[in-house]
């Protein structure tokens, strides 16, 4: 390629290419980080200080309060509740072209104003080029940073500096304290926790308030009405620092220039005002401002930044006429890289992510599954919330074992006889019309039957509900299993059982089976006699076994004493006696010496 106004060729030689891609990753991170370079001349200065200067004064917010007039007591600044309306739309931006007059005739002025219906949830005050862009010190256009808001309408904000871009006084942006002035006293546009608006000057220990803190805060220079009265003298004995300065607030506040301002009206509408111009050329001067305010019936003003400054986005696209001209071209008109931007925005949630359980539509939470409560915050799963036998969950009742339904009030037995469990699904085990527990599935046998499955018939001798009546049959133990009937003569099961048995039997059986099974007290089934029988039995069997025992004693001590014994010496392991001699053989039956 060829570069205009030089003729040489780029090559392949290796520098050329080198330069050639790193001007490529400069223009890639300049598109990405989405900040522009300086496309306007900074031409139209409006500065209230001298530039290269401290802005603001650095007297103490102290001496602000006492040099107020007395009529406003102690009170430095002034509170207004905001709109909360939920009307439609958000915002209302009105365009006007008014007549005013001047040293030389009249003027023709051109503006805008913006109404915002509920600035606390939409109304923000953003970072240039995004969070963290005061930081950086970065400056981007109006249209560059909405793209981090997704701005409605938006203008320029607070003031910074031409020299480093670095942000000027305090700034709140959505709850983060993005920085504070510390102290210095310029005139502070707020709005608090709670909705309040603020206007006028503040201590740091306000600004940096907890309890209530601000939500969004701005710097401007000069409270144009307070309270419905045009306060700019006021303002001006506030703000201006020195002696020396005097001249040029002077000239900033009455130079005819390009301004914006916010403020708000008696049913707490916020409202942001802007006006074309270039400075000493066309526009308004602050008096102007504060007395076209008050006529339209704004309570409460704070100037911001105007001049090359001013600039006016509706819907992503620049709607005015910007005072510098552009650095490609002086013919044309460029918006400038500013600071801090003023956002209109759809209303924003609180929590603006809704808990996570749904999406925000124009301020409102819409919750999605089983999550409920302007923050979806709340779980319920209905009026009747699973009649305590399941748990809510996101994705509704998870009912307990054995119940059904939407809201788990179906039990198996009474919906689905038969089955019991986790969504009814097993089937009940239970024989003979018996009833199944809907939860664990046990069985609970009808009458005359028993076992695990009421499988089994209730044994002989029994019948009912659990086999626990014993049968009440004359000179037979068995009866009808279900209701006890002793007339059974055409029951199978017990027809056969009675041709294998006596009736003696049976009847024995059937006595022992009802003692064993209702008494405790066992009863003798043998006679008197017999008992008598017995017993003698057992001693005679005793004694004989005594005698028997007595005379194995007596042969045993007979043999003991005709023994006879004798002594062995020891010997050594080496075969010597241990002891001279030999002891004679001893008679047991001997006298011993």
């Amino acid at each position: 390629m060829v570069l205009p106004g030089h003729r040489h060729v780029f090559g392949s030689d290796p520098k050329q290419l080198i330069c050639r891609d790193m001007l490529k990753y400069l223009l890639l991170l300049h598109c990405c980080l989405h900040i522009s370079a300086r496309n306007s001349l900074n031409d139209d200065l409006l500065s209230p200080y001298p530039l290269h200067s401290k802005h603001g004064p650095s007297h103490s917010h102290r001496q602000v309060r006492d040099c107020q007039p007395v009529i406003d007591g102690n009170r430095t600044h002034e509170e207004w509740p905001s709109s909360n309306s939920t009307r439609l739309p958000v915002s209302t931006t009105r365009t006007f072209e008014s007549k005013f007059s001047s040293t030389g005739g009249m003027k023709t002025v051109y503006g805008h104003f913006t109404f915002i219906s509920n600035p606390l949830r939409s109304f923000s005050v953003l970072e240039p080029g995004g969070p963290g862009g005061c930081s950086k010190n970065l400056t981007a256009t109006v249209e560059e940073t909405i793209k981090y808001g997704n701005c409605i309408v938006a203008q320029n904000g607070g003031y910074f500096s031409m020299d480093t871009g670095s942000c000027i006084g305090n700034i709140v942006s959505d709850r983060k304290l993005v920085q504070s002035a510390k102290g210095i006293q310029n005139a502070q546009f707020g709005i608090k926790a709670d909705g309040t608006l603020i206007f006028g000057y503040l201590s740091e220990e306000q600004v940096l308030e907890t309890e209530n803190p601000f939500v969004q805060l701005l710097s401007g220079v000069v409270w144009l009405l307070r309270n419905g009265t045009v306060y700019i003298n006021q303002s001006k004995a506030a703000e201006c620092d020195k002696t020396q300065t005097t001249g040029d607030f002077d000239h900033f506040i009455n130079v005819i220039s390009a301004r914006t301002a916010v403020g708000h009206d008696r049913d707490g509408r916020l409202i942001l005002f802007h006006v074309d111009g270039q400075t000493e050329d066309r526009g308004l001067n602050l008096w102007e401002v504060a007395n076209f305010l008050k006529d339209q019936g704004v309570i409460n003003a704070v100037n911001l930044d105007g001049g090359g400054s001013a600039t006016l986005v509706i819907n992503g696209t620049l709607s005015n006429y910007p005072s510098d001209h552009c650095t490609y071209d002086p013919m044309w008109r460029c918006p400038r890289s500013i600071s801090t931007v003023v956002c209109v925005h759809e209303p924003f949630c609180d929590p603006p992510d809704c808990s996570g359980h749904g999406q925000c539509v124009l301020g409102e939470c819409q919750c999605t599954d089983f999550w409920i409560g302007p923050a979806c915050s709340v779980l319920s799963c209905g009026p009747l919330n699973c009649n305590a036998h399941g748990n809510c969950t996101e994705g509704g009742c998870v009912c307990d074992q054995g119940w059904i339904g939407t809201d788990c009030n179906i039990s198996c037995v009474q919906g689905h006889y038969g089955h019991y469990g986790e969504g009814c699904t097993k089937k009940c085990p239970c024989q003979n019309n018996s009833t199944c527990n809907h939860i664990d599935g046990s069985c609970q046998c009808s009458d005359g039957y028993t076992g695990l499955h009421c499988e089994e018939v209730c044994p002989l001798g029994f019948y009912g509900a659990g086999c626990q009546r014993a049968c009440q049959c004359v000179n037979q133990c068995y009866c009808h299993h279900v209701t006890g009937s002793c007339n059974i003569t055409e029951e199978p099961r017990l027809s056969e059982l009675s041709s294998k048995v006596g009736q003696c039997m049976e009847t024995l059986l059937c006595t022992s089976l009802k003692n064993t099974q209702h008494s405790e007290t066992a009863v003798n089934i043998f006679t008197p006699w017999t008992w008598v029988i017995l017993t003698c039995t057992l001693g005679f069997l005793l004694v004989i076994s005594a005698a028997f025992n007595l005379k194995q004693v007596s042969q045993t001590r007979v043999r003991q004493i005709d023994s006879k014994y004798s002594y062995h010496q020891l010997l050594e392991v080496n075969g010597n006696m241990e002891v001279a001699g030999m002891l004679d053989p001893w008679d047991a039956n001997q006298d011993g010496t």
